[in-house]
C-alpha cells in the first residue's frame, strides 16, 4: 500500500500492459500536515538504526518521494524477515535547522515490507529546497534519528525555466569496483536530479560478472538473487556505500530498471540468467519487482491493470522527461541474424507503453523531450544496407532488412517497434526529442537517422546520448588489458560503418552530466582514473551539444558550467 498524501494526478500514462505486483514496498501512514513549529536540537544521526541511509526521488511541482529503512534491533536485518513493527516519524522543513517545518506525519513499518519507509509526500511549493529527516517513535529505537537529507520539487508546469541540469548515469556493479563516479558527480553544482537508467545493481553471484580485473569488493549474498530475501539483502549492500548514499541524501533520482535488477537479458516470460532449477520466472520476478519497490525512492504510476514503473515527470516549459520500463512486456530476444528482428509483431515496449510513449511525444509542449532509455535505440549495424537495393540479398539468406545489428538485446532487434515510434515523431513534426541511454557500458552520441544506409541524406528524427558504465565490465575489462588500448580500434570501425554514430568510447567508466537549456541540450562526460580506487580522481572526456530545432549532435570543447 503506498503512502498517498493527496489524490494528485501523478500521471497522465494509459494504461499498462499486465498488472504489477500489488504488494509495494512502502508503509500506510499520515497524510502531510503543514506545520510551522520551531523544533528542538535533534539527537545526532544514529548510523546503526540508519544503516542505509534516506533518499528522495520522482519530483513534483507539489511533491516528492521519500525513503529511509531502519534496524529497529540487531537480527532485524534486511531480507531476514525478523523485527518488530515501529512507528516512524518523518518532517519536511524549509530550512536546515527544521525551525519552519511544513510538512509531518507518521508511519508504521514492519517486516513485510523489510522495515522500508517510503512516504508520498504532497502540497510543496514548486521548485523549491527542502530538508527532510525520520524518527523513531515506538519499538526499541525509539529516538533514533537519521542523517538529514536535501531535495527539490520540480517547476511549476507553466514556468520559464533557463536551465536545468542532470546527473546520468547507469550499470553500477559492486564486485567490479568502488562508486567514485558518484562522489565525483555529487560536486556538480545544481543538479536538478541523477537520473539512473538502470542496472543499478547486479544480480550475479559472487565473481561472476567482473571480467579479468577479478572481484573488488565482495558482493551480498554470495549467491546469485533468486529470491525476495536475496534481492533485499542486495539492496541493501548497494545502499551503505558511502558515495552511493551520499549522492542519495543529496540529491533527488529518477530511476527505472534494466535487466540486472531482475535477471540478465529479461523479457516478459523469462530470462537469460534464470533456468528452471530457479522456480517460476514469474516468481522471480516478482520478488525482483517487490523488493525494488521497497528499495528504491520511485513512485510507480497506477492504471487499471495494476502499478508500471514507466511515467513522465515534467519540469516547467523547459521539458518533459519520459522514463522507460524495457524489460517487463519486451518479446524474447532472437539472434541477431535472424529475419524476426522485423516482425512486426514482435515489441521492446508493449503495445500499451507504445501508446503511451507515442501520445506523449506527440502531445507534449514543453520545449524539449528528454526520453530515459534503458537500450540504446539508434541503429548499429554490420553494415547498413539501404533495404532496396540489398532486399534480394537479405530475403536470400534470411537476414534483417537493414542490416545485421551489433546487438539484438537493443531497440536493433525490434526494429517494427523503433520504426512505429520514429515514424510517430517524423509524421508529427515532433522535434528535440533526446534519448539518454544506459546499458551498453560505453559512450555514445548519435544521431538517429532516418534511413541509416542513406545516412545524412534522408534527415534525422532524433539523437541519442549514451553514458558509460559506473564499474560494469568494459572491453578492456573483459580482456584483461590497459584502458583505451585495444578498446580504441572498435569506435573508428562502429563509426566508419554507422556514420549517424557520431563519437563513442568502449572503455572508461563515469558518468555525464545533461544541460537543458531552451536554446540546447549539452551532455558532458567524465571518466574516472581508476575504478578499483576508492579514492581514484576523475577527468573531462568529451561534450556533444543538440541545438534546438537541429535533431544533430554537435561536438563541442568545453564541458557546462
Amino acid at each position: 500500500m503506498s503512502v498517498q498524501s493527496s489524490s494528485q494526478n501523478h500521471e497522465r500514462a494509459a494504461t499498462s500492459r499486465r498488472a504489477f505486483l500489488r504488494t509495494s514496498a512502502v508503509v500506510t501512514g499520515a497524510a502531510a500536515l503543514p506545520v510551522v513549529a520551531g523544533r528542538a536540537t535533534a539527537a545526532p544521526a544514529s548510523t546503526a538504526v540508519f544503516a542505509h541511509g534516506v533518499a528522495s526521488g520522482d519530483p513534483l511541482p507539489d511533491g516528492v518521494i521519500l525513503w529511509t529503512r531502519v534496524t529497529p534491533t540487531p537480527a532485524a536485518r534486511p531480507g531476514s524477515g525478523l523485527g518488530p513493527a515501529t512507528g516512524v516519524t518523518w518532517e519536511v522543513a524549509r530550512d536546515d535547522s527544521f525551525a519552519t517545518v511544513v510538512a509531518t506525519g507518521t508511519v508504521t513499518t514492519a517486516a513485510g515490507t523489510d522495515h522500508t519507509v517510503k512516504v508520498d509526500v504532497a502540497g510543496l511549493a514548486a521548485n523549491t529546497r527542502y530538508t527532510y529527516r525520520f524518527r523513531v517513535t515506538s519499538g526499541p529505537a525509539t529516538g533514533a534519528m537519521s542523517p538529514v537529507g536535501y531535495t527539490r520539487t520540480a517547476p511549476a508546469p507553466n514556468a520559464d525555466v533557463s536551465r536545468l541540469r542532470f546527473g546520468v548515469v547507469s550499470c553500477s556493479n559492486w564486485e567490479a569496483g568502488y562508486f567514485g563516479a558518484y562522489r565525483h558527480l555529487r560536486a556538480h553544482r545544481d543538479l536538478t536530479a541523477v537520473v539512473h537508467l538502470g542496472d543499478y545493481f547486479y544480480e550475479y553471484e559472487s565473481d561472476g560478472y567482473t571480467g579479468k580485473s577479478g572481484v573488488v569488493r565482495a558482493t551480498s549474498p554470495t549467491n546469485e538473487t533468486v529470491t525476495l530475501r536475496d534481492y533485499r539483502m542486495r539492496h541493501a549492500q548497494y545502499k551503505t556505500d558511502p558515495d552511493l548514499a551520499e549522492l542519495h541524501r543529496r540529491v533527488p533520482w529518477i530511476c527505472t530498471w534494466d535487466d540486472h535488477e531482475s535477471a540478465n537479458d529479461s523479457w516478459k516470460g523469462g530470462a537469460e540468467n534464470h533456468d528452471a532449477s530457479e522456480g517460476p520466472w514469474a516468481t522471480r520476478k516478482a520478488a525482483s519487482e517487490k523488493a525494488y519497490y521497497e528499495w528504491m525512492p520511485v513512485r510507480p504510476a497506477a492504471g487499471p491493470n495494476g502499478r508500471h514503473l514507466y511515467r513522465r515527470l515534467g519540469f516547467g516549459r523547459l521539458l518533459e522527461l519520459s522514463m522507460l520500463d524495457l524489460r517487463t512486456y519486451r518479446d524474447e530476444q532472437v539472434s541477431a541474424t535472424s529475419r524476426r528482428v522485423d516482425d512486426q509483431s514482435r515489441s521492446i515496449t508493449g503495445a500499451a507503453q507504445m501508446g503511451w510513449l507515442t501520445e506523449g511525444l506527440t502531445s507534449s509542449t514543453t520545449r524539449w523531450r528528454i526520453v530515459g532509455n534503458p537500450v540504446m535505440i539508434s541503429p548499429v549495424l554490420v553494415p547498413p544496407l539501404d533495404e532496396r537495393n540489398a532486399a534480394a540479398l537479405t530475403e536470400v539468406l534470411g537476414l534483417p532488412r537493414q542490416g545485421v545489428p551489433y546487438n539484438a538485446d537493443q531497440w536493433d532487434g525490434y526494429t517494427a517497434d523503433r520504426t512505429r515510434l520514429l515514424d510517430a515523431i517524423r509524421t508529427n513534426d515532433v522535434d528535440n526529442v533526446v534519448f539518454i541511454t544506459g546499458d551498453i557500458h560505453s559512450s555514445w552520441a548519435c544521431d538517429i537517422p532516418v534511413d541509416p544506409a542513406r545516412y545524412p541524406a534522408t534527415g534525422t528524427v532524433a539523437t541519442e546520448l549514451v553514458v558509460p558504465s559506473v564499474t560494469s565490465s568494459n572491453v578492456d575489462d573483459i580482456l584483461g588489458v590497459p584502458e583505451h588500448t585495444v578498446g580504441n580500434a572498435v569506435p573508428a570501425a562502429i563509426m566508419t560503418a554507422n556514420r549517424h554514430v557520431r563519437w563513442n568510447d568502449f572503455d572508461a567508466h563515469g558518468y555525464a552530466v545533461l544541460t537543458v537549456t531552451p536554446a540546447a541540450a549539452q551532455m558532458d562526460w567524465y571518466f574516472v582514473n581508476d575504478k578499483t580506487d576508492p579514492q581514484t580522481g576523475r577527468y573531462y572526456a568529451r561534450s556533444f551539444r543538440v541545438a534546438s530545432g537541429s535533431q544533430r549532435v554537435q561536438s563541442v570543447s568545453q564541458p557546462q558550467d
